[in-house]
């Protein structure tokens, strides 16, 4: 990776990264995406579990979601998908079916599993590797700036 592009992902990294604190502001868990086409942002998503009492509102489940409805198949197939943190098994699902080829995550799933007690923290790398077309995964970054907002919000005291 040349330092342009460590650049240009930490960019977009941050956002998540910001995108997860509003999350957290709205009542939700620390998570928020954004998609990149054509150095573009293209859509945006934060986590609404909490709020939409939903356990598959993630940030990169909804961003998906609607991206795939909004956007051509071939806007997709060239898009980058950043994550303030690294996708879970259903967030790569999703992301692997939209044909989806890149991710950029900022704190590990590990990094992140260890903080929250996490019990299916598992490398979207690894989950990838079993898929017939290739996703590029890239993280962590800033992994320290990311977790400072899980380590916020996990720190407290959840009802």
């Amino acid at each position: 990776m040349t330092d342009a592009d460590a650049r240009i992902h930490e960019a977009f990294v941050r956002q998540c990264i910001e995108l997860a604190a509003e999350a957290v502001t709205a009542g939700n868990e620390p998570f928020g995406a954004v998609l990149v086409a054509d150095g573009v942002i293209r859509h945006t998503a934060r986590n609404q579990v909490v709020t939409r009492s939903d356990p598959t509102r993630h940030a990169e489940l909804l961003l998906v979601s609607e991206a795939s409805q909004r956007l051509e198949r071939d806007v997709l197939s060239r898009a980058t998908l950043y994550t303030s943190t690294e996708p879970c098994l259903m967030c790569c699902g999703a992301i692997y079916w939209s044909r989806i080829p890149r991710v950029v995550f900022g704190c590990s799933a590990g990094a992140m599993g260890a903080l929250a007690g996490g019990s299916l923290a598992t490398s979207s790398r690894q989950l990838f590797s079993h898929g017939r077309r290739p996703v590029s995964v890239i993280g962590p970054i800033l992994e320290e700036e990311a977790l400072a907002v899980h380590r916020a919000y996990w720190s407290r005291e959840i009802p």
